[in-house]
């Protein structure tokens, strides 16, 4: 997420009672996890596994919770709670108002119908021509194209199910990021799309989504995807371009699928997919291969 004031490394540290090693005149533009960091964002870290990631990413500046060597041309933040920090910076750019307490500001195009009970969040900015049914939502800051359709009961820009484990319990992680629906989006009743962690869930242009499709949070969905009733996609994953994901398919997190890839119903994908091929199965394999095994299956109990 962009903020919307920048702060220097050495104010930053200031403010959250830290200890600056490096270039304290850098300036934070951002707030981002590593999957999506870029120059000018700060990030945290907080386990010895992922230092050396996250050191070596395009990370401006670098919460952690150990003394190291700082890389050149970037700026290290010590402090003891790392993820304590720096949801408190994500919390303080994007707070939580009571729904009454502030006039919606969204900006809606012309030709676009907003049905009873539909809710606009602040920040909101709708194209011309959509679609907006009753009781769906819109959160905050989130983008529609033109000619999108939202359908009753369809949530855009919820909170990501991110979770931080501490000795506590289970922590939220504030979600900074938004939700943009391209040109000709179509959501079912009761579709659930994510907003980013510290990035952009986008539903790429003409893609349709049936009811009860779940899109987890920092996803990228190409155009023209087709997602029947019940599809399941975890947190940060990329769909190509014209594939179709048949009913109650899981895609597990993190996973890259190719363009114009298929994947067929109740089958669960756990690992990157090549483009232009069906797939089967739970875990999935090449659908030709699937139906083979099945047949020869079948037969090892038959009589010659």
């Amino acid at each position: 997420m962009q903020l919307a004031q920048p702060i220097t490394a050495h104010a930053l540290a200031e403010r959250l009672g830290a200890q600056l090693i490096g270039d304290g005149s850098l300036l934070v533009t951002g707030l981002n996890e590593i999957h999506h960091v870029r120059p000018g964002d700060l990030c945290f870290v907080d386990h010895p596994k992922y230092y050396a990631t996250t050191l070596a990413s395009a990370a401006s500046v670098i919460l952690l919770d150990q003394v190291r060597d700082c890389p050149p041309g970037k700026a290290l933040l010590i402090h003891p709670e790392p993820f304590r920090a720096y949801n408190s910076l994500v919390q303080g750019a994007r707070p939580q108002v009571q729904y009454e307490a502030h006039e919606q500001a969204a900006v809606v195009g012309a030709g676009t119908i907003v049905a009873p009970g539909a809710h606009l969040g602040r920040g909101v900015v709708i194209g011309t021509d959509c679609l907006l049914e009753p009781n769906c939502v819109i959160g905050d800051g989130c983008t529609l194209g033109h000619r999108v359709t939202v359908s009753a009961g369809a949530v855009v820009g919820g909170e990501a199910f991110y979770f931080k484990r501490t000795a506590d319990g289970l922590t939220a992680w504030r979600s900074g990021g938004s939700v943009r629906l391209e040109d000709d989006v179509f959501l079912g009743p009761c579709c659930t799309i994510a907003r980013g962690v510290s990035s952009t869930t986008v539903i790429g242009r003409g893609s349709k989504l049936d009811a009860q499709v779940q899109i987890g949070h920092d996803c990228r969905i190409g155009a023209h995807v087709q997602m029947a009733a019940q599809v399941g996609v975890a947190g940060n994953c990329v769909i190509g371009d014209w594939s179709i994901l048949q009913g109650q398919a899981g895609i597990a997190q993190n996973v890259t699928m190719g363009e114009r890839t298929v994947i067929m119903a109740q089958s669960g994908v756990g690992r990157d997919l090549p483009p232009g091929k069906s797939w089967f199965g739970s875990p999935v394999q090449e659908a030709r291969k699937a139906f083979r095994d099945m047949v020869v299956l079948r037969r090892l109990g038959e009589k010659g």
